[in-house]
C-alpha cells in the first residue's frame, strides 16, 4: 500500500516505494533486454547498451509513439513530467507494455525552486535520491567535455601570445589560430544557477606574466545549456556524436574565421568523456514500468528533449513509448516537432498537452502564483469566468499540436482544489475546441487514476496521423522564423536587431545552411516574449535581440527576450529544505 499524496511529501512517498521497487534485473528482463544488453549501476538502477539493442531489433516495427507537452505554465509548473508518468502508469493498468523517456535533471533546479522533475505524487520515477543527485554521471560527463574546450581554447591563447617566435610556436605542433579573444562563442559550464557567474573575468594575473593564462572577459553557464548536452540529445549513435563534437565553434580569429574544437585538436578527448554517457540510464515507476532517462537540455534555452537514442530504444521494447517536451507547446512540442523528429526520422501517433485549472485562471487574469508563497485565494476557491478567459492560451496549443497533423488530447491534471464545475467547463470548451479530453487523478492515485488519459491516448493512436514539418530546411532562416511566430505565438511578425540581422544574413551564406535547425530561444511563461503577458496575446511582434550558432549540434538559435544561459537561485532555494538522515544514510527533502 502506497502512502497517501495528501498527507506525505513526494520523497517520503519514493523512499516508501522504494522498499518494493524492482531490481534492475527484473526490470531489464521484463522489458526484453538480454542480459549483456544491461549495464548495471548497483541494484536498481542501469544504463543500457544502445548499439547492441538497437542492432538486434533493427528489423523490429516500433510501436506507438506519443509526446507530452503542455499548455504555458505558471512559475510553480503544472505536472508534466507527473502526467508523463502516470500516462505510463495508466497504460500499464490497461494491459499495455509502456516505458516512458524523460530528462535528466539538472543540480541547478533540483537544489533551486523548480525540483527534480521526477514526477510527484504516486506518479514519480524512482529511486528518487540518485536520480536527482548526479545520477550515472551523465551530467558531470557533459561538463567536463565542454570545460575540456575551454582548456584547449584558453590555454593555446596562452602559448600563441607566448610564442611571439614563429619558429618556437612551429616547434610546440600547434600553428597559428590569430584567436580574437574579445569574439570567445563559449564560457564554462556548472550544474547550478548561480548569476555570481554569469560575467567573469579570467587570467587576472596573466596580464604581468606568463604563467597565469590569458586574461579576458568569460563566464558561466548551467551545464545542461551546453552544446554537448544538446548533440547528446540528437545524436543517433556515436560515430554521428563524434562528428557533431568536431564542429563546435568555439571562438573566432581576428579575420572573423570560426574556430573549432576540431582546430583546437579537442574534439576526440571530448568524446572520449561522452562514451559511457551515450547509453540511455534506466529506473522505474512507483509502480514498475521502465522509464528511459537520457539528456538533459532545458528547453527554454535549449532544445528541451530527451535523447533521440532513448526514443528509438523505447520505441523498439513496448507497446507505447511516452516521451516528454519541456514547457508548453510552442516551445517543447514545437522543438520535438520541427527538430528532433527531423533528426530521428520517428513519427509521433499523439501528443498530450497538460493543462490545470491554476494555469487556466492564471491565464485568465488571477494573480501569477509565486514560488514558495501561499496561494493567492483565486486559486483556491471556484472561479469559472477566470477558467473560461484563460481557455484562449490552451486553444493556441491545441492549434499548434493540430498544425503537425498529431491528434491532440488534452490531460486536466486534477489537483484537489479543482471543483466539479471548473472540470466540467474545461472539459466542453476542449470539446469545442476539438480536442480529445481526458481527466486525470495520477498525483493522487497513480495508475488507477489515469484510466480516463490512457484511454484517450490509445483511441488518438488509432487515428491516422498525418505528420508534416511547419516549415522545409530549404527556406532561408527568417521565414522559419516568422513561420514559427506567427503559427506557433500568434505574433504578427518578427523584428530584429542590427546584430541579430547581421548575424543571420552570415550565417544564411554558410554552405551548410540548409542543413541546420532552427531552435528558438523564448521565455516559457508566456507564449509571447514577455513572460508577464499571459493568455493569447494579440497585436505584438517578436523581438530577436541575438542569434547564436550551435554547428556541432547543428541549430541557429534566435533568441528572443532576456533569456540567460545560467539561471540564478532566489531567495527560498530547495537546498535549505535537503539534508540526510545519518542513522540510515537516507536524503531527504528532495522533490
Amino acid at each position: 500500500m502506497s502512502l497517501d499524496p495528501k498527507q506525505h511529501a513526494d520523497w517520503e512517498i519514493a523512499q516508501d516505494a522504494e522498499t518494493r521497487m524492482k531490481s534492475i534485473y527484473q526490470l531489464g528482463e521484463e522489458l526484453g533486454l538480454e542480459k549483456n544488453e544491461l549495464l548495471p549501476y548497483g541494484h536498481v538502477m542501469g544504463k543500457i547498451d544502445y548499439r547492441s539493442v538497437l542492432n538486434r531489433l533493427e528489423d523490429k516495427p516500433n510501436c506507438k509513439y506519443v509526446d507530452v507537452t503542455a499548455i504555458t505554465p505558471t512559475p510553480l509548473g503544472e505536472g508534466k513530467s507527473t502526467t508523463t508518468i502516470g500516462l505510463v502508469q495508466g497504460l500499464g493498468r490497461r494491459g499495455k507494455r509502456s516505458s516512458a523517456a524523460i530528462r535528466q535533471p539538472s543540480g541547478g533546479p533540483t537544489m533551486g525552486v523548480k525540483g527534480s522533475a521526477a514526477g510527484g505524487g504516486l506518479s514519480q520515477c524512482i529511486p528518487l535520491t540518485q536520480y536527482s543527485l548526479g545520477f550515472t554521471g551523465d551530467i558531470n560527463a557533459v561538463a567536463n567535455a565542454h570545460n575540456l574546450a575551454m582548456v584547449a581554447l584558453t590555454s593555446r591563447m596562452q602559448h600563441e601570445r607566448n610564442y611571439t617566435d614563429e619558429k618556437l610556436l612551429k616547434l610546440s605542433g600547434m600553428p597559428r589560430l590569430n584567436i580574437d579573444p574579445t569574439n570567445v562563442n563559449m564560457g564554462w559550464v556548472m550544474d547550478f544557477c548561480c548569476q555570481s557567474l554569469r560575467n567573469i573575468i579570467i587570467g587576472i594575473d596573466g596580464v604581468n606574466g606568463q604563467r597565469d593564462g590569458f586574461m579576458m572577459r568569460s563566464r558561466f553557464d548551467i551545464a545542461v545549456s551546453s552544446e554537448v548536452m544538446a548533440i547528446l540529445a540528437v545524436a543517433k549513435d556515436l560515430k554521428d556524436m563524434r562528428e557533431r563534437m568536431g564542429r563546435i565553434i568555439v571562438a573566432y580569429d581576428r579575420q572573423g574565421n570560426t574556430v573549432t574544437t576540431a582546430d583546437l585538436e579537442v574534439d576526440g578527448a571530448m568524446t572520449a568523456w561522452m562514451v559511457e554517457a551515450i547509453n540511455p540510464n534506466l529506473i522505474q515507476t512507483i509502480e514498475g514500468q521502465p522509464v528511459f532517462v537520457h539528456a538533459g537540455p532545458f528547453a527554454n534555452i535549449a532544445i528541451g528533449q530527451s535523447s533521440v537514442i532513448a526514443d528509438r530504444i523505447g520505441l523498439k521494447l513496448s507497446e507505447y513509448h511516452v516521451t516528454e517536451s519541456g514547457f508548453g507547446a510552442d516551445i517543447g512540442f514545437e522543438k520535438f516537432w520541427n527538430l528532433k523528429c527531423h533528426y530521428s526520422g520517428l513519427t509521433p501517433d499523439a501528443a498530450v498537452i497538460v493543462a490545470t485549472v491554476r494555469a487556466l485562471k492564471s491565464h485568465g487574469g488571477a494573480p501569477v502564483p509565486v514560488p514558495g508563497r501561499p496561494l493567492p485565494e483565486e486559486y483556491r476557491t471556484e472561479n469559472i469566468g477566470f477558467v473560461e478567459a484563460g481557455m484562449c492560451n490552451l486553444a493556441q496549443h491545441i492549434r499548434t499540436v493540430r498544425a503537425s497533423g498529431v491528434s491532440p488530447v488534452v490531460c486536466i491534471n486534477a489537483f484537489v482544489s479543482d471543483t466539479p464545475a471548473e472540470i466540467k467547463r474545461i472539459r466542453e470548451m476542449c470539446e469545442e475546441a476539438g480536442a480529445r479530453v481526458a481527466v486525470s487523478q495520477h498525483w493522487e492515485k497513480g495508475g488507477e487514476g489515469a484510466l480516463e488519459l490512457a484511454d484517450a491516448v490509445i483511441d488518438a493512436c488509432e487515428e491516422k496521423t498525418e505528420f508534416k514539418p511547419l516549415y522545409s530546411w530549404d527556406m532561408p532562416f527568417t521565414e522559419r522564423i516568422e513561420l514559427v511566430a506567427k503559427q506557433v505565438y500568434g505574433a504578427d511578425g518578427v523584428d530584429y536587431s542590427a546584430e541579430a540581422s547581421r548575424k543571420l544574413s552570415t550565417i544564411q551564406k554558410r554552405d551548410d545552411a540548409k542543413d541546420l535547425g532552427l531552435c528558438m530561444v523564448k521565455t516559457h511563461l508566456s507564449l509571447s516574449d514577455d513572460p508577464s503577458v499571459k493568455g493569447a496575446p494579440k497585436g505584438w511582434r517578436l523581438k530577436i535581440r541575438d542569434v547564436l550558432i550551435y554547428g556541432g549540434a547543428g541549430f541557429v538559435v534566435p533568441v528572443a527576450g532576456s533569456i540567460s544561459l545560467m539561471p540564478g537561485t532566489g531567495s527560498n532555494p530547495s537546498f535549505r529544505r535537503v539534508d540526510v538522515d545519518t542513522e540510515t544514510g537516507r536524503v531527504k527533502g528532495i522533490f
